[in-house]
């Protein structure tokens, strides 16, 4: 029990996320509170950011230099631009000084003067204002500075401004890298429509549990007809997600899974509802979950850790060319096959972005959550690099780099960034150095998400020697076999009781048309 006074704040947590209260306040004495609707903090924080990269992109299409490039790259450069304040008489630029910095003024004006070469007096040139711009040779490579800048206004000059080294990580032709994937993987899926079309939810036959989630359970099934293979039958309460206004992420879980083609995801074979339930007929990891491999031996050697981070890179290759942000990686949705190979599952949170967009919905598990998440400040897939990194540092060592006693703990040590964590003598130096490049506060210099995209992850030195092209063709050894003995042996599995709740109350309202 505690007592708070003035200019101290509660329930915080409830403007991220929907969240039991874990305590009880009332008013000791009589008390004036301020408060603030998720909803409406939420919102705000949204359209603030969207102004502002509006707003930034606007001045960038003005600039000769930026005015051919893709929405999505503008809105890149956009994210980076830094504001910086100048006050009246300051010199922003020196003629003659080497510069590798192009300024945008956002706020104020300046003026700009020529140094005469014989008497060395500053000779007016003209005045600049907002939206205009200055030093942009300079990210072309040519950085003498040919005049001089100098803040004019009484309340100063506020200027957005990039560098040369970030604008060029930037641009990149990064079409070419999106659209690499986009014509494979058709053919494939109509195959499983076809193959699926006439089974019916009753020819399904409950073998055993294999795992509890939210909104229901994953049973192993069979078709009646056919014992020589077996599914994943994910069942999910329609009147606990209508609770808990998860309509949205189901049916986006859903079209992303039935449109998705890659031996590292797994694969969605058809779709059923009845009043109750939604089910979703998947293939049967059989492995278990790395989690449950993880937890019985504590931490995984570098060379396991580095199998598994592939699996999950190409993953995450697959979904980002096509714009898709996964935003649930953990140990527990890695699932092994009976090859040992790594598959990413459970899409409950993975959204489809418009290019170049961010989204703001909060979600996640504490421990991976990226800062700019907690913050508010939109996300897009650079939030995916920062959960890699957060894995890889969880499989070496057994426990995320972030854990707090409550969330709002966890949040906290996050915002202090991966430089504030300690690391254990088992991480070697490249695996440590991998994960800070993955784990930086900036979204935009996070690797995977520059110039090179995914592949500046492929080529880092901890990845040196790694086996690619084995690893896609599936020659490469896993570094743990498990023992699978039939295809309905759930030995890797822990074991679940029934359902304490029963079966849930009808719904009936028709959000699940489509599904």
């Amino acid at each position: 029990m505690s007592t708070l006074s003035g200019a101290k704040v509660l329930g915080e947590l409830a403007i991220l996320y929907h969240c039991q209260r874990t305590a009880t306040i009332t008013a000791a004495t009589d008390c004036k509170l301020w408060a603030i609707e998720r909803q409406c903090f939420q919102t705000i924080m949204m359209r603030t950011g969207l102004i502002r990269q509006a707003e930034y992109s606007d001045f960038l299409k003005s600039v000769p230099i930026f005015k051919n490039l893709p929405e999505d790259t503008l809105c890149k450069i956009s994210d980076v631009l830094e504001e910086c304040y100048y006050q009246k008489g300051d010199y922003i630029i020196r003629q003659g000084a080497r510069g590798d910095t192009f300024f945008i003024i956002s706020k104020g004006q300046v003026r700009v003067t020529i140094r005469q070469p014989d008497t060395q007096e500053e000779k007016f040139i003209r005045t600049l204002g907002k939206g205009d711009f200055f030093g942009e040779k300079a990210l072309q490579g040519d950085d003498l500075r040919t005049a001089n800048i100098i803040c004019d206004s009484p309340e100063g000059v506020t200027c957005l401004v990039i560098d040369r080294d970030t604008f060029n990580q930037l641009i990149s032709n990064l079409d070419e890298i999106r659209n690499r994937y986009n014509d494979e993987g058709v053919s494939e899926r109509k195959k499983i429509y076809e193959e699926f079309r006439e089974v019916k939810l009753s020819d399904l036959r409950v073998i055993s549990t294999l795992g509890v989630g939210g909104f229901g359970r994953v049973e192993l099934v069979q078709l009646a007809q056919d014992k020589s293979r077996s599914f994943a039958l994910k069942q999910m309460k329609k009147a606990q997600i209508v609770e808990t206004r998860q309509q949205q992420h189901i049916m986006s879980e859903k079209e992303i899974m039935s449109e998705a083609n890659c031996d590292f995801i797994v694969k969605l074979y058809k779709t059923f509802k009845d009043r109750k339930y939604l089910y979703m007929l998947m293939e049967s990891c059989l492995g278990g979950e790395l989690w449950t491999i993880l937890r019985d031996r504590g931490h995984f050697d570098d060379g396991t850790t580095r199998f598994y981070t592939a699996c999950v890179v190409e993953a995450f290759d697959y979904l980002h060319s096509r714009n898709i942000i996964y935003r649930d990686l953990k140990p527990e949705n890695l699932l092994l096959d009976v090859s040992g190979y790594v598959k990413l599952v459970d899409f409950g949170f993975a959204k489809k972005l418009q290019s170049g967009r961010k989204t703001w919905t909060f979600c996640g598990t504490p421990e991976y959550v990226a800062p700019e998440v907690i913050l508010n400040r939109g996300h897009d897939i650079s939030a995916d690099y920062w959960s890699l990194g957060v894995l890889m540092f969880e499989l070496l060592t057994g426990t995320p780099p972030f854990t707090g006693a409550d969330p709002m703990r966890t949040y906290n040590i996050i915002l202090k960034g991966i430089d504030a964590i300690e690391f254990p003598r088992n991480i070697t130096r490249n695996a440590s150095a991998l994960i800070k490049k993955l784990c930086r506060d900036n979204p935009t210099e996070r690797l995977g998400y520059q110039r090179g995209g995914i592949s500046e992850i492929q080529k880092h030195k901890w990845f040196d020697g790694f086996y690619w092209e084995g690893l896609r063709n599936r020659s490469l050894p896993p570094p743990i076999l498990p023992k699978v003995q039939s295809v309905v042996d759930t030995a890797n599995f822990d074991d679940y009781p029934a359902d304490p709740d029963g079966p849930p109350p009808d719904d009936l309202s028709g959000w699940d048309d489509d599904f």
